[in-house]
């Protein structure tokens, strides 16, 4: 869930996943994405899709998620502005009355918009941390019980390398995103002995059509470029990847972990 609206800016096309990966256990599987209209949301959305699972899509970008569900197969989008959390609880029993269930969650939906340290109030402090904390909680919250009830679901949340790094200029995005890594852990403890999964995905410098539009210039390129061990432009398919493994059976031991995907930055 993008707070603004991103730049319209070309984005290069991401790998194509391979053919030869192919989860059996995914198919059929009703999945629901937050933030899943554009970046590396859609992304895994298109991946899902692809595996042959019934995907929901919720975001505020109405046109995006409209112009997704109307590509993609077995896909949907779900107005829903996060920040909600009344309305999210109530999309997501929509959800699972016209899917039957929900299988796996993937809490993606973030805003990473930069703030000068020295001007954030109390009001925007408290809206940095719903866009990229609190929705992870109370979406995770809200599937639980139907997961717990069929004794198993894997769950998604995502962090960020930036709260690793310390990147300045965005502190309610770094704060959120630590954050993750002890929300992760609890909620592994408070679900795993009803057969639930959580893991979390830490994502670093990835490519997106956000990114491009409003701050990645060719030195912050170069930077990244330099600091990461292999020498590669993460694209949102990257990430992708590593959702689906969460998402299957095949990583039913898997839980309480962190999957960081940033080419060696940190």
């Amino acid at each position: 869930m993008a707070s603004v609206p991103h730049k319209d800016h070309p984005v290069p096309s991401p790998p194509a996943l391979p053919a030869a990966v192919s989860y059996r256990s995914l198919r059929g599987r009703r999945v629901v994405i937050t933030g899943g209209a554009t970046g590396i949301g859609a992304a895994m959305a298109g991946a899902f899709a692809a595996q042959g699972c019934n995907v929901h899509v919720l975001d505020i970008q109405h046109e995006a998620g409209g112009l997704l569900a109307d590509t993609l197969p077995h896909t949907a989008y779900h107005a829903c502005d996060l920040r909600d959390v009344a309305v999210l609880r109530r999309t997501v029993r929509d959800i699972e009355g016209i899917a039957g269930g929900i299988d796996v969650l993937v809490n993606n939906a973030a805003s990473d918009e930069r703030h000068a340290f020295d001007e954030v109030e109390p009001e925007q402090w408290r809206d940095r941390l719903a866009v990229n904390l609190d929705h992870q909680f109370f979406a995770t919250q809200a599937v639980a019980q139907g997961m717990r009830a069929r004794a198993r679901g894997s769950i998604i949340l995502f962090s960020s390398t930036s709260w690793i790094k310390g990147r300045p200029g965005m502190v309610g995005y770094t704060t959120a995103k630590a954050a993750v890594i002890g929300l992760t852990k609890t909620l592994a403890r408070e679900l795993g002995s009803d057969g639930v999964r959580v893991n979390c995905i830490v994502p670093g410098a990835i490519v997106t059509e956000r990114q491009l539009g409003l701050w990645r210039t060719p030195e912050m390129e170069a930077e990244f470029m330099a600091s990461q061990a292999l020498k590669l432009r993460l694209q949102a398919s990257h990430v992708a990847s590593v959702a689906l493994f969460l998402a299957s059976d095949e990583a039913a031991g898997c839980t309480g972990a962190q999957f960081v995907v940033d080419a060696g930055l940190t």
